[in-house]
């Protein structure tokens, strides 16, 4: 894991060593272990890294990194590489790559991708395992090959001077400001924040929380051929919904748990210290005994967690019940709201867009906490859930499919053993009509979306008038449960959640990686029929079911879902913090932002899953304007 920027221009007096090291500088962060400088003979094109050393921890293996075709040492070096991330099966693209005569010259991931774009160029993304944002120069065909992993696990921005002919890219966007580039906040992207809680662009995902800086959207590749001045992007890869594949209870079982085993066991290749975050959730238990499955009595493995003692929704008793059946060494960690404001303008800082609640600086200290024990690789279970169907939301949607297929009697049958499990869900007229006319039922819960933004009176009325143009948000069409699976996992939902894991782990030198997001494993999930996702009233029936003979029954089958979530409404009502909420809007208000009404409103503490936290995202959003 690392940081990476980069400038091509046919200007060479914008491409300087010192201002790549501007760039650098302001993602030391991410690459702790040290950096390197390149730049091209005709100086059109120069390359930035910093690095974070988890996979051949020698200098050879240190960007950018140049290869030549084959392999071979007597050939001109043709490509050169900076690149974030990890390819989790760079053994066994290796070996074949061997096979067909490469050569290599380090145990390096990064000289494997190398090698790979020179035997199957764009199509090498269809053999990558991983977490990745990349850049490569080939100096033959003056073309610069740019890709992001599937599910936007590493982040990759860009900026593009039209005017100048140059293209500039970075891991973070304060590199980009490094280099001179403005930084201009998108008031549209503020406005619906602000007002609805967006925090990505639905449907023009390319675009930030800042004018003219975009990101390169996940699963998708960009070239840029300098001759012709044009830049390209294309999907590269996505995911089948609508085609399931029905199986034997007894065969998905082991086809999960041999894709499942085996992501983790990829995700564990590291030369150095690794470790697995901790919540007394169902996902991050199974990865915890999976490791204990590869790993028996390894003392180097350590667990953490937060924890928040006398809270109602604290999971210290279950993360004990995981950590005596799998005797690990584990660590907690209790914030606090003065924890929070002690911390807010560096969280802030590492993020730049918005955050949705401050379960995101719940990931943070976790974080902080394993880099303080030595530990720079943490598995994480995010993406189960959207992926598996692990959110109480998605039983309306299985429910919903299953009267469109006129399963009545399945439908009955789940409805009573959902009852009959005392487990919370959603059913009513709105739904049964969203049953039968989905396409209404997003039409009117459009309207309700865009009414709920107009009727916020505390957001100033020309501020509103001004950017709120009705294009920035969709409600998808959704007819089955594989339909919101999808939309949350490849359309709006994970990819939030990835980019907060990114900038916490990133934030304190370390990388976060997920088993759950395996490709190949996500693409047999979605395969099933909703029965293996949902079932006798439990979400995830699939994952229970692989592992209820490992797990504690308690963590197993818990009924509950918490979601890392802090006692944020607690924090809101301590007067230090509704204090600098008061300072946010008076600062908003002073903006044009927020109407002077605000002022006189007492601050209304919230949940930090609650969806009117508009105290919340006033404090974030005067946090970042400030910065």
């Amino acid at each position: 894991m690392c940081g990476i920027a980069g400038i091509i221009s046919p200007n060479p007096s914008l491409i300087s060593t010192a201002q790549l090291q501007k760039m650098a500088g302001a993602l030391a962060h991410r690459g702790p272990d040290g950096e390197g400088y390149w730049i091209n003979n005709n100086q059109s094109v120069g390359f930035a890294h910093r690095r974070l050393s988890v996979i051949d921890l020698s200098e050879a293996a240190a960007q950018p990194m140049h290869y030549s075709t084959g392999g071979s040492p007597a050939s001109a070096q043709r490509y050169t590489i900076t690149y974030n991330g990890e390819i989790y099966n760079y053994p066994e693209i290796k070996k074949e790559l061997l096979s067909k005569g490469y050569i290599f010259r380090t145990e390096s991931d990064t000289e494997v991708i190398l090698a790979a774009y020179d035997c199957y160029k764009e199509d090498c993304l269809q053999y990558f395992d991983g977490m990745f944002a990349f850049a490569i120069w080939d100096e033959a065909a003056q073309t610069l090959f740019a890709a992001r992993d599937r599910f936007g696990e590493k982040p990759f921005f860009y900026f593009f001077d039209e005017a100048n002919n140059t293209f500039l890219f970075a891991s973070e966007m304060k590199a980009l400001w490094a280099a001179g580039i403005e930084r201009n906040v998108d008031e549209e992207a503020l406005l619906y924040y602000i007002g609805l809680g967006l925090t990505q662009f639905t449907v023009e995902k390319h675009r930030t929380f800042y004018k003219k800086i975009y990101a390169l959207s996940p699963a998708h590749y960009m070239k840029w051929q300098v001759k012709h001045r044009h830049i390209t992007a294309c999907r590269y890869w996505d995911i089948d919904k609508d085609n399931t594949n029905p199986r034997t209870e007894k065969e998905a079982v082991e086809i999960f748990r041999s894709l499942f085993f085996t992501s983790v066991k990829r995700r564990l290749r590291s030369d150095v210290p690794v470790g697995t975050s901790l919540s007394g959730g169902l996902d991050s238990a199974s990865i915890a005994s999976v490791i204990h499955s590869l790993m028996p009595g390894d003392k180097r493995y350590k667990s953490f967690s937060a924890v928040f003692p006398g809270y109602e929704k604290d999971e210290s008793a279950l993360i004990q019940e995981v950590v005596s059946a799998f005797g690990l060494a584990h660590f907690t960690v209790s914030p606090t709201h003065s924890c929070l404001i002690d911390a807010l303008e560096k969280l802030c800082y590492h993020h730049e867009q918005p955050i949705g609640s401050s379960s995101v600086f719940t990931q943070y200290t976790v974080c902080r906490l394993a880099k303080q024990h030595g530990i720079k690789v943490l598995l994480d279970g995010q993406g189960a859930d959207e992926t598996i169907g692990g959110y109480p939301k998605y039983i309306h949607w299985w429910l919903q499919e299953m009267l469109r297929h006129r399963k009545m009697a399945q439908f009955k049958s789940e409805r009573k053993k959902l009852t009959d499990n005392r487990i919370a869900f959603e059913w009513g007229y709105k739904n049964h009509i969203a049953a039968y006319a989905p396409g209404l039922t997003a039409l009117l819960l459009q309207k309700r979306e865009n009414k709920r933004l107009s009727a916020n009176t505390e957001i100033e009325p020309a501020f509103l008038r001004a950017f709120n143009s009705g294009d920035a948000s969709c409600k998808p069409y959704i007819t089955s449960l594989n339909d919101i699976l999808y939309h949350n996992t490849m359309q709006h939902g994970l990819e939030e959640l990835l980019n907060y894991a990114d900038r916490n782990s990133m934030a304190h030198g370390m990388e976060l990686r997920l088993p759950f997001l395996n490709h190949e494993l996500v693409t047999f999930l979605f395969s099933l029929p909703g029965n293996y996702k949902i079932r006798h009233g439990y979400t995830k029936w699939i994952l229970r079911e692989t592992m209820k003979k490992e797990l504690p029954a308690a963590v197993t089958w818990r009924k509950n879902k918490i979601g890392f979530e802090p006692p944020q409404l607690h924090w809101m009502q301590q007067p230090a913090l509704q204090e600098r909420i008061h300072d946010a809007r008076q600062k908003l208000s002073a903006a044009g932002i927020l109407s002077k009404a605000v002022l006189k409103t007492p601050v209304r503490p919230q949940s930090a899953y609650a969806p009117e936290n508009n105290d919340w995202r006033y404090l974030i959003a005067s946090t970042l304007l400030q910065q």
